[in-house]
């Protein structure tokens, strides 16, 4: 996987595990935005990828698979972005039969290893839940075992009050050999009333093991489970705002080179000089991200010495710096940019940049600022010599 909270704690050790996460549901009881559930922002980063994340601390974790609905390609691609996981699993009409196809993609030869099923909208499972779950799938005689909390509230059913002993609201992860779940999926395939894998396998007459979890494991499904992840993830971050700068000259004679900003060519008559592609743009932005994690500048990561850099796209500056983020567990929350010039005119340019710019860096374009001022004719930048550019980051740790 990658190694993304390794300064913070050591790889946990625990018997080996595949990942299953369905994020293909339609999310209709969050409204009808643009954005599907699992990709909606928390922190500057995706609840699928704050899920994903939970267990990449996990050393033996064999391998990631991800259910979808290839309408949310893009969304999905973004929050995945950088991660060494399996390739993604077409969605079907309802849970149970995108769970079906998730199984189907495990090979003969892995059908005996175990695997975890786990909602792509609970972001805030606790790795000791994760490590008892799987210590409770190792008990003799357990077939499978499943996270839940007892139900301590009064429960009353038509006037009539419900005994709350032995009542548990389940969760997921939910851990099997993939042979008995993929068995009981095939037994099962023309019914349609179970809503989890564990009812499933326990009407099979298997023993399922109930391991109590956190009552923080919430799924999201409201607008008011979205703020609650939000405060809850929120208790373990911090925030970092750094500067970035940069600027090029212009080159003194017309080239067939083009202008580069932000990632795409500016018509203009001269193009910037510089060892790489001399995007000032990306380069400014590359600084404040290295200077929000206190990594050093854009010069020691990527030096002009160093022939491997001679004309490179910058935007492999920033794919190397975004690996860097990721490493130290850095969500980007925001960047603004304002471009230094006389000419060319940015203002027709700048949604472009800002989707350009959003997509090298795997986030929404919302949290991109672009804008341009002149320096009133003043300085080199105002005699047309060259551009400058500055670029604000803030991130959450």
């Amino acid at each position: 996987m990658n190694a993304l909270k390794k300064n913070q704690q050591e790889c946990i050790k625990t018997k080996g595990f595949h990942l299953l996460l369905p994020a293909a549901g339609q999310s209709s009881r969050m409204g009808k935005g643009e954005t599907a559930k699992p990709y909606l922002k928390l922190h500057g980063k995706s609840i699928l990828r704050h899920t994903i994340e939970q267990f990449l601390t996990f050393e033996n974790l064999r391998s990631i698979r991800v259910i979808i609905d290839p309408r949310h390609l893009n969304d999905y691609n973004q929050a995945v972005h950088d991660l060494k996981i399996e390739p993604y699993i077409e969605g079907s009409t309802s849970r149970k039969l995108s769970i079906y196809n998730g199984l189907n993609s495990f090979t003969k030869s892995q059908v005996e290893e175990v695997l975890l099923i786990h909602d792509a909208a609970r972001p805030c499972v606790k790795t000791d839940d994760i490590i008892g779950l799987l210590n409770a799938l190792d008990n003799e005689g357990t077939d499978g075992a499943t996270l839940a909390t007892p139900v301590s509230d009064t429960l009353y059913r038509e006037g009539d009050k419900v005994s709350r002993e032995d009542l548990w609201a389940i969760q997921t992860p939910q851990a099997f050999k993939i042979s008995t779940v993929l068995a009981t999926h095939q037994h099962f395939q023309d019914n349609d009333s179970f809503t989890d894998d564990a009812s499933m396998v326990r009407a099979m007459g298997k023993n399922i093991a109930i391991t109590p979890s956190s009552r923080e494991n919430i799924k999201i499904t409201t607008q008011e489970d979205l703020e609650m992840a939000e405060k809850l993830l929120k208790q373990e971050t911090k925030t970092r705002t750094a500067m970035g700068f940069d600027v090029h000259a212009f080159e003194t004679e017309r080239t067939e080179k083009p202008l580069i900003l932000g990632g795409i060519t500016i018509p203009h008559d001269y193009a910037l000089k510089g060892h790489s592609d001399a995007d000032v743009v990306l380069h400014a932005i590359t600084d404040a991200l290295l200077g929000s994690i206190n990594a050093g500048d854009i010069g020691t990561h990527f030096p002009p010495s160093d022939n491997q850099w001679k004309d490179a796209d910058s935007a492999i500056f920033l794919h190397k710096t975004l690996k860097l983020l990721n490493e130290q567990g850095a969500a980007i929350e925001f960047i603004d940019v304002t471009i230094l010039a006389e000419a060319p005119k940015i203002g027709p340019h700048r949604e472009t940049l800002q989707n350009n710019i959003a997509k090298i860096l795997s986030v929404s374009p919302d949290i991109i600022s672009i804008k341009a001022t002149t320096t009133e004719q003043l300085g080199f930048t105002g005699r047309k010599e060259g551009i400058a550019c500055q670029a604000v980051a803030t991130i959450t740790l």
